[in-house]
């Protein structure tokens, strides 16, 4: 079973994309009234006509998380336009806390999946409050932000989105680290297709996407939803499949005792291994920078913790 704490826009999306692939079970939990067991009609319902052949309930008890084998946390406060992720620390926090309690309580096999913002702080947090070992807490924001950068490197180049490989680690944030060295287009490196001006371009564009979709459309829902399942189908199907997450470091890129994105190896287990990756001290410096930020966000809520 996928248990998803948090039944609003982008639980709700990523727990009907989970049971219309027909991964496994599917339990929404949500303390709003009602919301999770609407949603799972509403979710069993469309699958019913599709031939898809998984359970689907909804519920305001954390106990229906019993027998989990991943649990997703999407609980808390969604960013507002004009708000950046970090707006969010304080209340989330208290938010992500609470329900960390109930996950390790009534799940305390199962392989958490934080989603909730600021994502990496709020993975930490996580991390700490299920008591987990570190490679079963696991961040959804790497393959969010390189959905965002190939989508952007596809528009700027005019070329399939099929084409482009690409790695996107550092802070789920402003800080966010596109690396155009490790990309490539159909296997042509992305430096000899665009200039510096071009790629510094690209990245900042991909940093400021968010925002922009928040503006439109009041938030982020489909491309977010998109990156937890990929996430989830690598746990659930156990693929060791590469991507960048947030996982908790200790010495891995010169950075100890905080949750970061990074290139790992996600399956069965959880993160089962950390990939080095020999940045340039360009680079460094961006994925230290975003660092810092996480390292202040846990340290202004440190008293809670």
């Amino acid at each position: 079973m996928i248990g998803f704490l948090g039944a609003g826009r982008v639980g709700a999306q990523a727990a009907l994309e989970v049971a219309s692939a027909g991964i496994d079970d599917v339990t929404l939990v949500d303390i709003a009234s009602g919301l999770a067991e609407g949603e799972a009609m509403d979710i069993s319902q469309k699958i019913a006509e599709t031939g898809v052949d998984v359970d689907v309930r909804g519920s305001t008890d954390f106990s229906s998380l019993r027998g989990s084998k991943i649990v997703v946390i999407t609980a808390g406060l969604a960013r507002k336009p004009g708000m950046t992720r970090m707006d969010l620390l304080e209340k989330n926090a208290g938010i992500v806390s609470a329900v960390a309690k109930e996950v390790a309580k009534h799940a305390p096999g199962c392989i958490a999946l934080t989603v909730t913002n600021p994502m990496d702080v709020m993975n930490y947090v996580v991390l700490r409050k299920t008591g987990f070992p570190k490679g079963k807490v696991v961040g959804m924001g790497g393959i969010l932000d390189l959905s965002r950068f190939k989508s952007t490197l596809c528009a700027m180049l005019d070329i399939s989105h099929s084409s482009i490989t690409s790695l996107v680690i550092g802070e789920h944030g402003e800080s966010m680290l596109p690396l155009a060295r490790f990309t490539s287009v159909g296997g042509v490196p992305l430096t000899t297709l665009m200039d510096e001006t071009q790629i510094a371009q690209a990245m900042d564009a991909t940093r400021r996407i968010a925002i922009d979709v928040i503006s439109k459309k009041g938030a982020t829902v489909d491309a977010p939803a998109n990156g937890v399942v990929r996430m989830v189908k690598a746990i659930a199907w156990d693929r060791k499949e590469v991507i960048p997450a947030s996982a908790y470091l200790e010495g891995e890129y010169g950075v100890n005792g905080l949750c970061i994105g990074v290139p790992l190896v996600l399956g069965g287990n959880g993160v089962e291994r950390i990939l080095s990756l020999d940045l340039s001290e360009k680079e460094k410096a961006q994925f230290s920078k975003g660092a810092q930020t996480i390292r202040e966000g846990i340290a202004a809520i440190q008293g809670s913790l």
